[in-house]
């Protein structure tokens, strides 16, 4: 079989691109510790926010929990169109493991100036960790269009000195 060297060419410089763009990928997903969401578990959305039943009904103070020191777990709830709860604070270094679900409808949920983002859709529990080493404030959105209301789910995550 008879390939025409141009044509050749472009099929060996194609071919390492694909090389070289999966390469990128992969340094780069274990240099910046890119995590991908799996679901976590699995939850009743029409019981996910009732108290004394899940972590998502307990009342907004409890829903960031200190295991350890500097090591928290929080449980935050989408819903439309408000992320509860829509403020945390915890101390520099921090790591804090995030447990996100949703009662009503698919929501997004991706913290600036991090690795964070995953699909928040009812019934399941998405789960990433982080760790907070810089003083400040992270914002955090929903980025999957959830209804009339969507420009009002914000939240912040206060670091502390």
């Amino acid at each position: 079989m008879h390939i025409d060297p141009q044509e050749r060419n472009y099929i060996v410089i194609t071919i390492a691109l694909v090389v070289i763009f999966a390469t990128a990928i992969l340094v780069s997903a274990f240099a910046y510790d890119i995590q991908v969401p799996v679901p976590y578990a699995e939850v009743n959305p029409n019981e996910v926010a009732t108290p004394g039943i899940s972590p998502w009904g307990d009342p907004l103070d409890e829903r960031v929990r200190e295991l350890a020191p500097n090591k928290y777990e929080a449980y935050i709830l989408a819903q439309t169109w408000a992320f509860l709860p829509n403020r945390i604070t915890i101390p520099k270094g921090s790591t804090i493991t995030f447990y996100v679900t949703s009662k009503d409808v698919q929501h997004g949920f991706i913290i600036a100036d991090t690795n964070i983002n995953m699909m928040v859709i009812p019934g399941q529990v998405s789960t990433l960790t982080a760790t907070f080493d810089k003083a400040g404030e992270y914002h955090f959105v929903c980025n999957e269009y959830c209804g009339v209301g969507h420009q009002t789910m914000f939240g912040t995550i206060i670091v502390e000195e």
